[in-house]
């Protein structure tokens, strides 16, 4: 396992955006691929989107394909959420999550979880 940190979360007006960070101090972290999911009350924890080794792949819910950007920083070992035209639905506890070589749709199957970031959206 992995420790991980998130940041970035706050308050926004519908429309804005913020961007998410999770890092870890551990290099070990760039042989893990990752995924951001959210929580918000009284719903279960779903995926948001998701991210390979290289970087290269990723993957999206529908409800956030075309505003959401995943992305990482092998050498900050930092992986980013950008999100853009945020809605007041997208309002949730946003975590990282990291699983060893290949991502997983299944929150079950992380090891890994951050502490997770609040992100709230205004209408």
């Amino acid at each position: 396992q992995v420790h991980v940190v998130e940041s970035g979360g706050g308050l926004v007006q519908a429309g804005g955006s913020l961007r998410l960070s999770c890092v870890s101090s551990e290099w070990i972290f760039n042989n893990y691929a990752v995924a951001w999911f959210r929580q918000a009350p009284g719903k279960e924890r779903e995926v948001v989107a998701r991210i390979d080794l290289s970087g290269r792949a990723t993957d999206y819910a529908d409800a956030v394909k075309g505003r959401f950007t995943i992305s990482r920083d092998s050498r900050k070992r930092t992986v980013f959420l950008q999100m853009n035209s945020l809605k007041p639905e997208d309002t949730a506890i946003y975590y990282c999550a990291a699983r060893y070589r290949a991502s997983s749709v299944d929150a079950h199957e992380y090891g890994s979880w951050g502490q997770g970031t609040q992100v709230t959206v205004s209408s």
